[in-house]
């Protein structure tokens, strides 16, 4: 694989962007990383989420990588705006490193009717309120409720989603999200990990309100992205090739990514 797209996540949620980001543009070459070892990032600092993100920005651009997504939230939230303004020169001359919230934050705002949106997402995400922030500058009127799900990213990977801790605390969340504004009409699911929760969430949230997940927004605003930025999409390679490393143990990462991917993966192990 000569120059692939780089994809990067904390885990394994950054797949079930992946997934999208193939399904709209399946010819172009992806390179997977995942950082199990390391996970999750959404309770960690700012400090620790960027240094660690650095890393794997590196071992990805040092693999030819002329773009890399970050497919996940807390270090889009955390870690991308440092990497490109203090870093991308440094570490990767004429590459590019882009996030999640932007090209979700750009239209959330057009899927509400009533202008109340709902977040939810980890720890990290909702303390740095890179949503609150973004989402203002395309939709300056939305009025934003975010809340923190600590736990839904450990029972996602531990394949407890349908147990009864995974039903206490997505019961939990909704309720006291839609206490703090029963005016909600749509809520964005913002961490890659929270579509398996999906249908978990479904049976709390009135079907009047719409559940957004991330990534057809983020492979949308991807191939606009490439047709808008011809010296970066020439670079990158079309052979339809997928490879997946990981930080974790491999076994555990082929049985669960296969979940979150929808289909069988392959991963090889690497230390950073």
């Amino acid at each position: 694989m000569n120059n692939p797209i780089g994809v990067f996540d904390s885990g394994y949620g950054g797949l079930t962007i992946l997934k999208e980001f193939i399904k709209e543009l399946p010819d172009y070459d992806y390179l997977y990383l995942g950082d199990n070892a390391r996970a999750p990032y959404g309770t960690k600092s700012f400090e620790t989420v960027y240094k660690y993100t650095l890393e794997c920005v590196e071992w990805l651009f040092q693999l030819g990588c002329p773009l890399v997504i970050l497919a996940c939230n807390t270090a889009s939230a955390k870690a991308l705006r440092t990497i490109q303004q203090k870093d991308l020169a440094r570490i990767g001359p004429g590459k590019r490193v882009l996030g999640v919230i932007r090209p979700t934050s750009e239209i959330i705002g057009t899927y509400t009717k009533t202008g109340h949106v709902g977040i939810f997402g980890t720890p990290g995400t909702v303390q740095s309120e890179s949503y609150l922030i973004e989402i203002n500058k395309f939709s300056n009127k939305t009025i934003v409720t975010q809340e923190a799900c600590p736990m839904w990213v450990s029972l996602v990977e531990n394949n407890e989603v349908s147990g009864p801790e995974a039903e206490k605390s997505i019961k939990q969340h909704v309720t006291r999200l839609l206490q703090n504004d029963p005016q909600i009409d749509t809520i964005l699911l913002a961490c890659t990990h929270y579509p398996l929760l999906m249908e978990q969430i479904k049976k709390h949230v009135p079907d009047t309100i719409s559940i957004i997940p991330q990534g057809k927004i983020v492979a949308a605003s991807l191939k606009q992205y490439l047709k808008n930025h011809e010296e970066i999409e020439s670079k990158c390679t079309k052979q339809g090739l997928r490879q997946f490393f990981t930080t974790g143990e491999e076994l555990d990462f082929n049985v669960k990514g296969s979940t979150f991917f929808g289909q069988s993966v392959q991963a090889n192990h690497i230390t950073l």
